[in-house]
């Protein structure tokens, strides 16, 4: 598979990662076996980006994630990226104390059962955290100090991003983008790529819309977000079917899936759209099973859409999603 490097890291990474929410919770039950289905495939297939967190599960997909790893022999090149901060009661700026990082870097080490995490990503802080010189010189520390080996920040705005993106050390930015988020490529990803910085990118099919497979009457299992957090009662709204609202959604997706080309999925299409935009490293789609893996995988092999198709995508956004989602993130 396509590598690209992971921004001040230095790391190569596949161009398609797996995004492991799913193996912790919030989608609806995942068994154990199916949770290591999945991870096994999508290492089997080149996939080296694992991105995790400490609150998905309560630590549940960490564990799957680093027992996995572990127990193979071909994943000394595999990155594996969590993230901290969620786990502050009350979620304030004033909790991302360097003593509760510590806490939290240490808990995920021992999840993941590694010394060194990989890459740290600060999990959607609150908007006081990006001037806090005092949670990146923390942040410096823990990196001289072995406990982690880089650190990044996902963020859930533009602007968020791209105060990160000024942070000397940070390494990487994780980001929602995808057809019905298309913000981001306007100023996020060209400073990303003058700092030198990595862009990792979630939510790619917008939970699921974007594979084209939903009508307005589909449910959803009731611990599963996409029921749960349709008006952002539990977290930010726009990590739910990207913000967009479900009918409108529906509709504009059925669109996108009628421009997809013959021998290429709905979700490749939307897979390969972000893939053509410059300067994203990594797309992070999850996936509940090994035949899920192959679809997402295989979107690293198609040719580029090409510009006229581009711009049918951006035209869908203008007309249908744009009013709803691009001046609030």
């Amino acid at each position: 598979m396509e590598t690209r490097t992971l921004g001040r890291t230095g790391r190569p990474v596949s161009v398609i990662g797996l995004g492991c929410w799913q193996l912790g919770g919030d989608w609806g039950e995942v068994s154990e076996d199916d949770a290591r289905a999945v991870l096994h495939a999508a290492l089997d297939a080149g996939v080296s980006f694992l991105d995790t967190a400490d609150v998905y599960g309560d630590g549940r997909s960490e564990r799957l994630v680093g027992a996995v790893v572990a127990e193979r022999d071909d994943t000394d090149d595999v990155v594996v990226a969590t993230k901290a901060g969620r786990r502050a009661d009350p979620h304030v700026a004033e909790n991302y104390t360097p003593t509760a990082l510590r806490g939290w870097i240490d808990r995920s080490r021992t999840n993941l059962d590694v010394d060194r995490l990989d890459l740290l990503q600060l999990h959607c802080p609150p908007p006081g955290v990006f001037a806090d010189d005092e949670v990146f010189g923390a942040l410096d520390e823990f990196v001289d100090e072995g406990a982690i080996a880089a650190y990044g920040v996902s963020v859930e705005t533009c602007e968020q991003a791209l105060s990160a993106i000024a942070r000397p050390n940070v390494a990487s930015v994780q980001i929602i983008a995808n057809v019905f988020r298309q913000k981001p490529f306007e100023q996020v990803m060209p400073a990303a790529v003058a700092a030198g910085v990595g862009v990792v990118v979630r939510v790619p099919l917008a939970s699921g819309l974007l594979s084209g497979r939903y009508t307005k009457t589909t449910t959803f299992a009731a611990d599963d977000h996409r029921t749960f957090n349709r008006g952002g009662e539990a977290f930010d709204v726009g990590e739910t079917f990207a913000g967009v609202p479900y009918e409108v959604g529906v509709e504009a997706a059925q669109e996108v899936a009628q421009l997809a080309p013959e021998g290429m999925s709905p979700a490749q299409l939307g897979l390969r759209f972000l893939l053509d935009q410059p300067g994203v490293t990594t797309v992070i789609p999850g996936a509940r099973n090994a035949t899920q893996v192959a679809g997402n995988v295989g979107a690293a092999a198609l040719a580029p859409l090409g510009g006229e198709l581009h711009g049918h995508l951006r035209g869908i956004y203008d007309a249908s999603i744009r009013e709803h989602v691009h001046d609030r993130w």
